[in-house]
């Protein structure tokens, strides 16, 4: 029975779909005027774990994640310039160039971690009439209401508005900040827009589109933007319908995004938006929050420019459950890089020394596949779920086939690419290969401590000796 820990209720509950077999799920993908830190691309990792884990239960999962190319403020509140703008004035770009920009490095990020595509990637842009059709009915039902400025979501008529965050409206408003305020006719200090005229502190907004709503007194012709969160709900209800299975995102999307994305979905459609929330901790340096300023945020990219492989990122970032925090370091990615490097030696011993790979699970030692599948019933376990991969390369029982099967079934979900592990080519030095018969020769003498400083002396000089019953192999210590 798969269990998922659902944000909405505060608990693990039972999941239940609503067609059976089929999962409808959204995720919150990225804001593209800057290049994704690995605190976001953690987030990422997790949900591909998530969906691949649901496939692996039989479930056949349809996954939206969407592009943010414009309306995404400097504070996810109504405040501040638009991302996108303040990107396209740093770099002297276009909005569209730096959307395109930063969607071909995030793209490529995501490959090189092997996540897979989501089903369908709406780009907000795109959908700017899906978002107006959406505005326009909660007008219509009373629920948004017009100033010269912008278009507002009126809190004051949502049933339970912060059901989500289980906080009282005073308590959500304090932690998220004062809202837009400079609106003086504002309803209410928490209403948020779902459409921003072209004027006041927005007449030079880059990105702006014509709407059905006007002023006849000013004259205004409705040119302007979306919000960002009335994006989220017109995309998922485009591709997905009124009701979602699960919708997945961070936690700091909590109090404002995904509360504002329940106000104006559940409102506007009349039916429940979400059945199960599920948000991811953040990845921390040092402790703290990854920051700019501190230099504490590092990309992709300079993961590999420090000669580490994306699949050693994602390896660390499996060792801990998607609603744990994680704190990187670089020792900490070191010691992941090494393991997984250990995982992979044991594939290809066992492919070198085993008769094929075995084809019937039903001469697997079932127990491991029960306690795997257990692991991830338990809201998506990731460390359990290691857990049992390695007690199957360490147990001496097992052949080295039904070793194979099960940890490329068990793959399946981890995503590391055990299947296509080839041996490195480098080929052993010789002052190497005669330290290490040298060590031979001690340990047929029993002298065991003499060996072991030969040994040492070899992983000084960069390689590493590992013992067999097929006999010796030396390997080349990498990152």
């Amino acid at each position: 029975m798969l269990k998922l820990y659902n944000t909405l209720t505060k608990s693990k509950q039972e999941f239940k779909t609503l067609t059976q077999g089929n999962v409808l799920m959204y995720h919150c993908g990225p804001t593209v005027y800057w290049t994704q830190h690995i605190g976001n691309l953690r987030a990422m990792v997790m949900a591909d774990f998530i969906v691949r884990t649901l496939e692996y239960l039989d479930y056949e999962v349809n996954l939206v994640r969407n592009y943010t190319d414009v309306g995404h403020l400097t504070s996810d509140e109504d405040d501040g310039v638009d991302k996108m703008a303040k990107a396209a004035g740093r770099e002297k770009l276009t909005p569209v160039q730096i959307a395109e920009k930063y969607t071909k490095i995030f793209e490529q990020d995501v490959a090189d971690l092997n996540i897979r595509q989501p089903n369908v990637k709406p780009v907000a842009t795109g959908h700017i009439k899906e978002m107006q059709g959406m505005i326009q009915t909660l007008l219509d039902k009373k629920f948004a209401y017009q100033t010269k400025l912008a278009i507002y979501f009126d809190v004051s008529k949502a049933k339970n508005y912060t059901k989500l965050s289980g906080q009282n409206l005073e308590k959500n408003i304090s932690d998220a900040g004062s809202g837009e305020v400079s609106d003086p006719a504002k309803k209410n200090p928490a209403d948020f827009a779902l459409w921003f005229f072209k004027t006041g502190k927005h007449a030079n907004a880059l990105q702006t589109w014509d709407s059905p709503w006007s002023d006849p007194t000013d004259k205004a012709d409705g040119q302007g933007f979306p919000g960002w969160h009335i994006e989220c709900s017109a995309m998922s209800k485009k591709y997905l319908g009124d009701t979602l299975d699960i919708h997945m995102g961070g936690i700091e999307h909590i109090p404002v995004h995904h509360t504002n994305e329940i106000a104006q979905s559940e409102n506007a459609n009349g039916k429940k938006f979400v059945n199960y929330w599920l948000h991811n901790e953040h990845l921390t340096v040092a402790g703290g929050k990854m920051s700019k300023s501190e230099g504490t945020t590092f990309s992709l990219a300079e993961i590999k420019d420090k000669g580490y492989s994306p699949l050693a990122l994602r390896f660390f970032f499996l060792s801990a459950h998607y609603r744990s925090k994680q704190n990187f370091s670089w020792e900490a990615l070191d010691a992941a890089a090494k393991t997984l490097k250990k995982l992979q030696d044991h594939i290809l011993e066992f492919k070198k020394i085993s008769a094929g790979v075995c084809e019937d699970i039903s001469k697997v030692e079932n127990e491991y596949k029960f306690n795997f599948t257990a692991a991830l019933e338990d809201d998506f376990n990731t460390p359990q779920a290691l857990a049992v991969l390695w007690e199957v390369v360490k147990d001496d029982k097992m052949l080295n086939e039904e070793k194979l099967h099960l940890l490329f079934d068990f793959d399946r979900v981890f995503g590391l690419n055990l299947k296509n592990i080839k041996p490195t080519e480098a080929e052993i030095p010789k002052e190497i290969e005669a330290l290490a018969d040298n060590r031979e020769k001690f340990r047929e003498l029993e002298d065991f401590e003499q060996a072991d400083e030969i040994r040492q002396e070899i992983e000084l000089k960069g390689y590493r000796i590992e013992d067999s019953p097929l006999g010796r192999k030396i390997f080349k210590i990498t990152n």
